[in-house]
């Protein structure tokens, strides 16, 4: 991988990121409702100079701009600022519900990408048959169920089939590791089957556009076996629109995640960002939604770079 093609990459990834913040920042900032207000509640001594000495004290008087620049000054030092309500460092607050949230879509990152090559290269290899046409309705249906009442069925169901299994929650891997996973089996199935569905799908389509290029033709005239010839010639060049795929996915997961977490009580990144919402704290909001944004811009920074080594087409696109 050259210099140039990496500088250029990296150059489009600062400017994504800067642009990211600025949207987080102003996005917030149009959130109805007061921070002062809620904070200082319905109390009587509450005066129009005792909510301006406040708002001066946190800042939320100046100028829009001059808030974003500061706030931008002290992210790149490494400083996300303090929360309103408890005054503590917010990244500490974040570390405290990341790992969860982390766990939850690396699991179904995992579920969803792992199964999707073997179901599409099932769908491409029984193309035309019975089999394909129940996968492919089973993939509609996978696209088409939200995640979220997906895993309300499912706690549902397994709440009249076994009421006695602990669905809800979390435990810590490091308390119990068995304990932890199937904790989080449950919401990851539910947040992977649309990302299967989708990349399934993908891989099909890919794989039977591979199957009908020359190199395919020319294995087989050489009696090369269909086993290779699937998952050693076809397979590798369809798993590149599959790659990128992945990179996007990821992002969705995160976004996902939150959603499932508050199904399945999971003290993740979601029930932090609802919460900063309904109290307005917006230094907690602000470094939660850019660090879930950012994590989703790097990962998509790590895809192109991933398809860049597998397609060396991309690397002189980068030169020319």
């Amino acid at each position: 991988m050259s210099r140039s093609f990496l500088r250029t990459r990296l150059a489009d990834l600062a400017i994504v990121l800067v642009g990211v913040s600025m949207l987080t920042f102003l996005m917030i900032r149009l959130v109805p409702g007061d921070a002062v207000a809620i904070m200082l509640g319905a109390n009587a001594e509450v005066t129009a100079e005792r909510m301006a000495e406040m708002r001066a004290r946190l800042g939320l008087d100046l100028p829009i701009p001059v808030q974003y620049a500061q706030w931008l000054g002290a992210v790149l030092t490494g400083d996300f600022g303090t929360s309103l309500w408890t005054g503590q460092p917010v990244i500490g607050e974040i570390a405290k519900h990341v790992w969860p949230t982390l766990q939850l879509t690396g699991l179904s990152l995992l579920l969803g990408a792992g199964l999707a090559v073997p179901l599409g290269v099932a769908m491409a290899r029984l193309r035309g048959g019975w089999q394909e046409t129940a996968l492919q309705i089973a993939s509609v249906v996978g696209l088409t169920v939200p995640s979220f009442w997906l895993g309300i069925m499912m706690i549902l169901g397994l709440a009249t089939l076994a009421p006695d299994l602990q669905m809800l929650g979390y435990v810590p891997f490091a308390s119990d590791p068995i304990g932890n996973f199937t904790r989080l089996l449950l919401p990851a199935i539910a947040l992977a089957l649309p990302i299967l569905a989708n990349l399934a799908r993908l891989v099909r389509s890919a794989m039977l556009d591979a199957l009908q290029q020359d190199y395919v033709r020319t294995a087989r005239a050489k009696g090369v076996s269909e086993r290779s010839v699937l998952f050693k010639h076809a397979l590798r060049n369809a798993l590149i629109p599959f790659v990128t795929s992945v990179g996007i996915m990821t992002g969705y997961l995160l976004g996902g995640a939150i959603v499932v977490e508050q199904v399945f009580a999971i003290p993740g990144l979601g029930r932090l960002i609802l919460g900063a919402i309904s109290e307005r704290n917006y230094p907690l909001l602000q470094a939660a939604i850019l660090l879930v944004t950012s994590g989703f811009v790097v990962a998509n920074f790590a895809v192109d770079l991933l398809y860049a080594v597998i397609d060396p087409r991309v690397r002189l696109e980068g030169r020319s």
